[in-house]
């Protein structure tokens, strides 16, 4: 049995390092067909290659978020391109207020001292 055992382990390593990982789209895409019932579970499985209970959890978690989403339970989870464009947006828009800051306090210096008022003699 001993010999057995490390035999079992190196085909259970080998078949964990093989195994597929299937892309967010690609879930949504299987979920969505089974979803559509054109195509019985056991023969989308069967075709995408996975198991049943791969699909049932995917399409459970996928209805699962649409309820809370729709409920307004959870807030959208922003991209890191929409948290990028949004930094360099909140950046921009700091620069132009400083920048208007800027012309505003010597526009009131100016005021104060009396520049471009006629003098009276």
């Amino acid at each position: 049995m001993s010999k057995k055992d490390p035999a079992e382990k190196v085909v259970r390593d080998i078949r964990r390092k093989t195994r597929r990982k299937y892309s967010t789209e690609e879930k949504i895409r299987i979920v969505l067909e089974g979803l559509c019932g054109e195509e019985s579970i056991v023969s989308l499985c069967r075709r995408e290659g996975i198991a049943e209970s791969p699909y049932y959890s995917w399409s459970k978690e996928f209805l699962e978020a649409g309820k809370k989403r729709l409920a307004g339970d959870t807030a959208r989870q922003a991209t890191s391109n929409e948290v990028r464009s949004l930094r360099a947006e909140a950046r921009d828009l700091k620069e132009v207020l400083t920048g208007q800051m800027l012309k505003n306090r010597l526009l009131k210096k100016k005021h104060d001292r009396g520049w471009g008022r006629r003098h009276m003699r």
